[in-house]
């Protein structure tokens, strides 16, 4: 079976290739950009570009996108491009190739104006069940290229299994407030309690859906780490989120303390991976108890590939006031 990688020099297509590689599993990958897991180099724009590059695969894992860190960079018509058009292209070739097995990554971004809590209200209870808002056009073309895979699969028959997933860079904060008040380790490991992935993790994650799309048919799964809240959390979050995570775990505040981290003050938001564990079958290891275990160990909490991968950035330039500039 040779699945198709778009995005191959991208974090996680970068990722997804290494593994598969690792395992002597065929795979191609494919990316505007050249690197060492690129093995064409073109646009998803192109529609013969696409269709060159599938011959022989059964399956495809479409992680090729515009993200968040292009909004302010890049036009809503570069957007609609990549996005949408690209994933038309690859759907269309998909179904006339015969794939058997096709991989969406989304983002937990399509849930938009969702994911913050009115004032005084309780955090939100993130699952496939929220109705999507996107505030973006990164968010909203996103949203877009979801609905064209379920089309396709009621359409066409295309089995495809869409991944909202949350954030796995390992790139600073784009908010300056968390910038200056945690060192990115410390910002990333509070992630890990309710908004963030090991890429680790997003890979068992794509190659499960890659594997069980056949039989599923369609289906959307919020990917992020398991996150040790429930229900009965949710307005104590937004009050004292940091009393919270203490009481759950008693030993993290000396842990914390010896490193001169801080827990945060309050958190709107809990992403919910029960149904993907559920469904898919999927294990994801990198939680916040593995952050604490690896504090009591003094050793790294990210993963082995999450530290091979590295840090690739958004763009060419450097910007001087954070790792991208943010749109107003």
């Amino acid at each position: 079976m040779t699945i198709l990688v778009t995005g191959s020099a991208g974090h996680l297509g970068e990722a997804i290739l290494r593994t598969l590689r690792g395992r002597g599993s065929s795979a191609r990958g494919v990316d505007l950009k050249p690197s060492t897991f690129t093995d064409a180099v073109g646009s998803i724009v192109d529609p013969d570009f696409v269709r060159n590059h599938m011959d022989g695969v059964s399956a495809v894992i479409h992680t090729a996108t515009l993200h968040k860190p292009h909004v302010a960079t890049h036009s809503k018509q570069d957007f609609i491009d990549t996005n949408v058009t690209g994933t038309l292209n690859l759907l269309d070739a998909a179904v006339a190739t015969g794939v058997r097995s096709f991989v969406f990554t989304s983002t937990t971004s399509a849930f938009g104006s969702q994911l913050r809590p009115e004032a005084a209200q309780a955090a939100v209870w993130v699952t496939e069940d929220l109705p999507p808002v996107p505030k973006n056009i990164y968010g909203t073309t996103k949203l877009m290229a979801e609905t064209l895979c379920e089309l396709f699969f009621r359409e066409r028959g295309l089995p495809v299994v869409v991944l909202r997933t949350s954030r796995f860079f390992p790139e600073d904060d784009d908010d300056p407030a968390i910038r200056s008040a945690y060192a990115p380790e410390n910002a990333q490991a509070n992630e890990l309690l309710y908004r963030r992935l090991d890429i680790a993790d997003a890979v068992s994650a794509h190659l499960l859906a890659a594997e069980r799309a056949p039989t599923i048919g369609f289906a959307r799964y919020v990917v992020s780490a398991t996150s040790p809240f429930e229900p009965r959390h949710l307005a104590a979050l937004v009050r004292d989120a940091a009393g919270v995570v203490r009481e759950l775990y008693p030993d993290c505040a000396q842990l914390y303390a010896a490193r001169g981290w801080r827990l945060l003050p309050e958190i709107d938001r809990v992403y919910v991976n029960e149904r993907a564990r559920r469904e898919l079958g999927w294990r994801p290891e990198f939680d916040f108890a593995h952050v604490l275990k690896c504090l009591r160990d003094d050793r790294d909490f990210r993963s082995p590939l999450a530290r091979d991968v590295g840090a690739k950035g958004y763009h060419d330039t450097v910007f001087d006031n954070g790792p991208y500039p943010v749109a107003p």
